[in-house]
């Protein structure tokens, strides 16, 4: 597991030119992460009047996302270290989830910790030890474990009791006094099912990981109704296969589902949905000619694959947004929603891996 300590993306900033940065090219690059003109970048830079105070914060984030120092006379004391657990960044919902809290927590004068879990490194529970251990002002986990219903919760509830705000993404633990956020993992399998029905698909599959994870008891939820609803289809357990959140696993996953004469595959990530599409070409078939594929999270570069994938986008920053908003509630001491879930609703992007449903294999 990958430890970095201090702002993600970190790395040494140039020195000269104006306010300490090299360049036209960078004042264009700073410009463009900020969302603001290089003439407005360079008066943040020299320190001129005339910027609103949410610009000057948005052209300092952008300095500490893109890696450039700040000048002398504009560096702040960070109002304390916020920790982020990960699980491996090969998925690269995880590195968007992480940049778009960088930036976020950045805006907020706070300085996140990057915890990212890989095989044979360290657990989630040694990596919120040495968080506890650097004086964390609070901890975000993003598919942690308590996604997992056989893990144990008592490890979030003795952190709650040592006074250490909390907010966890994409999972459910009732039991667990703390927000979560996560998006509507049911709606997202309803609309990936709604659309291959609309394109006249009548064999469905399902590709989901391990089902001991609470996004994939709830797309099989959402799938079930669905498949009940639009197709008066009950029994599809046969329809449904279990495997790894991977390009690999997505593979094996699909051609199960291939030998059972489904058309129309929805898949539990984009990675999985790759995978599909492999599984798919191996076989001689065509996408979206012979089968249809529909993803999940609508990753970073997911539009320029071949076909372009048709997935159901996880709203990212909207999630980032609300668990930043209420984990500093909680670290500044205002009220809030301490037991909840703030449910997000998904979106389906239709692209080149979805068409009409043509005859059922054999």
């Amino acid at each position: 597991m990958a430890y970095s300590a201090g702002p993600l993306g970190s790395g040494t900033g140039g020195t000269g030119g104006t306010g300490g940065v090299n360049g036209t090219a960078r004042l264009t690059d700073i410009a463009a992460q900020a969302g603001v003109s290089e003439a407005t970048v360079s008066r943040v830079l020299n320190g001129k009047p005339g910027v609103s105070a949410l610009t000057r914060r948005s052209v300092l984030a952008a300095l500490d996302v893109m890696g450039y120092e700040r000048p002398q006379r504009l560096r702040q004391r960070s109002n304390g270290l916020i920790g982020l657990v990960t699980p491996e960044l090969d998925n690269p919902i995880f590195p968007a989830f992480a940049q778009a809290f960088e930036k976020t927590l950045t805006q907020h004068g706070y300085t996140p910790v990057l915890c990212t879990q890989l095989p044979g490194g360290a657990v989630e529970d040694e990596f919120t030890e040495l968080l506890v251990e650097r004086g964390v002002s609070g901890i975000i986990f993003v598919s942690g474990l308590h996604a997992d219903v056989t893990a144990r919760a008592d490890r979030y509830t003795q952190l709650i009791g040592q006074g250490v705000p909390i907010v966890l993404l994409n999972g459910h633990a009732a039991d667990v006094p703390a927000p979560f956020i996560s998006p509507d993992d049911r709606a997202a399998a309803r609309l990936s099912v709604q659309h291959l029905v609309d394109l006249g698909h009548e064999r469905i599959g399902l590709a989901v990981g391990p089902g001991r994870f609470v996004p994939v008891i709830r797309k099989i939820e959402g799938y079930r109704r669905a498949m009940s609803r639009l197709l008066g289809v009950t029994e599809v357990d046969g329809l449904i296969s279990h495997s790894l959140f991977s390009v690999e696993g997505g593979q094996a996953a699909a051609g199960q589902l291939l030998e059972r004469g489904c058309t129309g595959i929805v898949c539990a990530s984009d990675l999985m949905a790759l995978g599909a599409i492999r599984a798919c070409r191996d076989r001689g078939l065509t996408v979206p000619g012979d089968v249809s594929v529909v993803g999940f999270d609508d990753s970073p570069l997911i539009a320029f694959t071949d076909p372009p994938l048709t997935t159901v986008r996880q709203p990212v920053q909207s999630m980032v947004t609300a668990a930043v908003h209420t984990l500093l509630e909680a670290v500044t001491g205002t009220p809030g929603q301490q037991h909840s879930e703030l449910i997000f609703q998904p979106e389906l992007i239709v692209r080149g891996s979805t068409g009409s449903g043509p005859k059922i294999l054999r």
